[in-house]
């Protein structure tokens, strides 16, 4: 493990749940609600599917690393003629699936981990990984394998923090819990370098997505800070008044196959 990849796994690490309070939790604080990861009717254009785009050869292929609903995949629909998706959970390959039906787009899915599952995964021309690196410990193997995959080109999107960040305010006023923020877009161009991968980096501000103020999205908070059902209602009135910013600083990481 480099020294740059050690920090980086050490500041996800501090992330982690006092067992006091995990052990009061009624469900495990750390769930994907797939229905927020569905992707827009209209996918708004941005860094970095501009830079997918950028070197997506006609009727290409893309491989979508914690696929979610595909919104990495499907911003390209007119440029790829396939669409390769992985995510741990199937709830999301259905949707990637049926997103991919609806635009003509042939697919495969795998479920399970990347990289533990990428001897059973494809070569695309891109690999775009969305908003999954702050789950990802063990960060070295993980880019990697998706750079083996990558025929021209590997897209990365992040936020600038930690997107658990947002929830800081109300784990230090349900908890008196003070959380990190880091690790940040530039500690991962920091592994990168070290591991002699000549990535660039791109910042810039996307939408923050406004159905976070559903009674579900409520709920999911609540669940997310190992608060009991009863707490439903004062989860919903603090984030009332602190509701999450309408936007929100993101990074755009890519390289290139050599």
């Amino acid at each position: 493990m480099t020294s740059a990849a050690k920090v980086w796994r050490e500041k996800l690490e501090a992330w982690a749940i006092p067992k006091e309070i995990i052990d009061q939790a009624e469900t495990s604080p750390w769930i994907h609600p797939p229905a927020i990861f569905q992707i827009p009717e209209n996918i708004q254009q941005s860094p970095s599917h501009d830079k997918a785009l950028e070197v997506m050869p006609a009727n290409g292929s893309v491989l979508d690393i914690g696929c979610g609903g595909g919104i990495g995949a499907f911003a390209l629909t007119g440029k790829i003629s396939r669409a390769i998706g992985v995510d741990h959970q199937q709830e999301m390959l259905d949707m990637f699936k049926e997103n991919a039906d609806q635009r003509n787009i042939s697919s495969s899915l795998h479920l399970g981990f990347w990289p533990a599952v990428e001897n059973e995964v494809e070569a695309a021309d891109v690999v775009v990984v969305h908003h999954v690196l702050y789950n990802v410990q063990d960060v070295i193997p993980f880019i990697q394998a998706s750079t083996s995959h990558a025929k021209k080109r590997v897209v990365i999107e992040i936020p600038r923090t930690h997107p658990l960040t947002t929830m800081n305010a109300a784990w230090k006023h349900f908890w008196n819990l003070d959380r990190p923020t880091d690790p940040t877009p530039q500690d991962l161009m920091a592994v990168l370098t070290e591991m002699g991968i000549d990535a660039h980096l791109q910042l810039w501000e996307g939408e923050m997505r406004m159905e976070q103020e559903t009674p579900e999205a409520m709920n999911d908070r609540r669940i997310r800070l190992c608060l009991p059902s009863s707490k439903l209602d004062e989860v919903t009135n603090f984030f009332k008044t602190h509701q999450f910013p309408k936007s929100r600083p993101l990074a755009t990481i890519w390289w290139d196959k050599i």
